[in-house]
């Protein structure tokens, strides 16, 4: 990270089938997709989950939950997919297009004075 940023917390849970070096591919992934948003996020929890054991097929699921600062609000994306990684690269961009949007309508409320009012 670069001086001056500041750093998200990230909480990363993985079950006992989980290989354990997949946790510091995981911060590296969402540090660097969620980057440029770590002032405005204060924690990020991560769940890694084998939802079938050991049967197979397309069972690994990935649940981030993104706790904004501002806006104050609380983002929850989760994605499922046979190989880990691949779950984890989409639930990291769909989370970066979430945040995204909560910024910006953050911004365009803010900007225009608070939230629309329409008189009937």
């Amino acid at each position: 990270m670069r001086a001056g940023r500041l750093s998200m917390r990230i909480l990363i849970r993985l079950t006992s089938d989980t290989p354990p070096d997949i946790a510091e591919r995981v911060r590296r992934r969402l540090e660097f997709a969620l980057g440029r948003f770590s002032s405005r996020v204060r924690s990020l929890s991560v769940r890694l989950t084998d939802v079938n054991g050991p049967r197979g097929g397309r069972d690994k699921q990935c649940q981030l939950d993104v706790r904004l600062l501002r806006p104050r609000r609380v983002i929850i994306i989760e994605d499922v997919d046979a190989e880990v990684e691949a779950a984890i690269s989409r639930a990291a961009d769909r989370a970066t297009r979430a945040i995204a949007r909560a910024v910006d309508t953050f911004s365009t409320t803010r900007s225009l004075g608070g939230p629309m009012r329409v008189r009937t």
